[in-house]
């Protein structure tokens, strides 16, 4: 399996080479980049060629980018609202596809495979309404994509349009097949257990967001410092049809990157050997 780091750890700095290189020498294969604006400003062309000239002179992969949740700066804290395909308002639906395209128009300098894409906020329901805004974002996000070289991935939260059991609904309804699977660990753990996810979701999971929490909120801790069951996910993740990519999504509490912290990413991805 794939071993991608997301660049999630670092979301208080901004993205740079140098951050790039610390996520090559800790032994990892792939990168997910992050758009969150203060950390990869998707809106600069500056900042986009600069990573660009990295990744083309570097083996490390552009495994995938996690579409924009905000579009501002400060992650929503100064009031922005916040990026939501799902939203009851039109002019928000509309304002959300925007920005995760501004985000998805990198990949004509940054070859990364996948954008993984949140369906609505935590507090969306399950409706008629949630599954028609879905697949209409799914639908659009797809034929921009694809022209990219880019597959759309949607992950399970914490919110009833996102189960693992309606993700195929929509998937399904939308006759959605090129459009895969981002499972999330910790939001499994959180909502229908690991196991359960895994099952459900099965040969549509292309990649696994990997973290830990103990059950009750979302608080990506590192492999162990919760409650998941690691050996009972490794032994769940090998039984799948394909393998999938292991993409390590640790908190943004990363002050400076060091050689502690390149030892707990080797040890996060050895429980996967």
């Amino acid at each position: 399996m794939l071993r991608v780091l997301s660049t999630h750890l670092f979301l208080n700095h901004r993205l740079h080479p140098g951050l790039l290189e610390f996520a090559a020498r800790s032994g990892v294969q792939g990168i997910e980049i992050f758009a969150a604006r203060q950390h990869f400003d998707y809106t600069s062309r500056e900042h986009v060629l600069e990573l660009s000239e990295w990744f083309q002179s570097e083996p490390l992969q552009a495994f995938s980018l996690h579409a924009p949740l905000f579009p501002d700066r400060e992650m929503g804290r100064a009031g922005a609202p916040g990026v939501n395909v799902l939203h009851p308002e039109k002019s928000r639906r509309i304002d959300a596809m925007d920005e995760i395209k501004r985000a998805l128009e990198t990949a004509e300098h940054i070859p990364f495979q996948n954008l993984i894409v949140h369906l609505g906020e935590k507090s969306d329901d399950w409706s008629p309404r949630s599954i028609e805004y879905a697949l209409t974002a799914l639908e659009h996000l797809g034929a921009f994509a694809r022209p990219l070289g880019v597959r759309v991935l949607v992950e399970n939260l914490l919110s009833e349009a996102t189960t693992p059991e309606h993700l195929n609904t929509i998937l399904d309804m939308g006759h959605l097949g090129s459009v895969g699977v981002c499972l999330d660990l910790g939001h499994a753990h959180i909502t229908v257990g690991v196991r359960d996810a895994m099952q459900t979701l099965a040969s549509r999971i292309v990649s696994v967001h990997t973290h830990d929490n103990h059950g009750v909120k979302d608080e990506h801790l590192w492999p162990g410092d919760g409650s998941i069951d690691w050996a009972a996910t490794a032994t769940a993740l090998k039984e799948l049809s394909t393998p999938p990519a292991i993409v390590l999504e640790i908190g943004n509490t990363l002050g400076e990157a060091s050689p502690a912290t390149s030892v707990r990413i080797n040890d996060a991805f050895a429980r996967f050997d």
